[in-house]
């Protein structure tokens, strides 16, 4: 049976600059397309597959609004306005020490939702842009 590891401690770094104030980071999780090569002389009357394109998804974040630039929050709202693929990293706090590598493009920010009895919010979705690399070793 494997060990389970507590997510506390786990980062979301831009250009090896850490992102504060996270609560969230959703996960990376690829797709694949599918291409139909059946013919009419399938076996057995079954619909046959190539694979095609894959898509590295999204890793939406969420957490509590930092308004120092040194949080890397804000640095995130220049990036969705500039377009432009960058280089980031989910680093989890294992032994041995594992981590996602990517490019990725900023296509979500937002500050706010803030209730009477609440914080202020922060959220942002960095969409993956080309393979990402999971690394497992002690070279990470």
């Amino acid at each position: 049976m494997g060990k389970a590891t507590r997510a506390l401690g786990t980062k979301l770094l831009k250009s090896d600059s850490e992102i504060g104030g996270l609560t969230s980071i959703g996960g990376i999780e690829i797709t694949a397309d599918d291409i139909d090569v059946t013919t009419l002389d399938s076996e057995g009357g079954y619909k046959e597959y190539i694979g095609s394109f894959k898509d590295g998804g999204e890793v939406p974040i969420e957490g509590f609004f930092d308004s120092d630039t040194s949080s890397g929050q804000v640095a995130l709202q220049d990036s969705l306005d500039n377009g432009e693929a960058e280089d980031y990293k989910i680093v989890f706090p294992t032994t041995p020490k594992a981590e996602w590598s990517f490019k990725g493009v900023v296509t979500g920010f937002g500050v706010g939702d803030v209730d009477v009895d609440g914080t202020i919010g922060f959220k942002a979705t960095i969409k993956v842009s080309g393979k990402p690399t999971l690394t497992v070793g002690t070279t990470v």
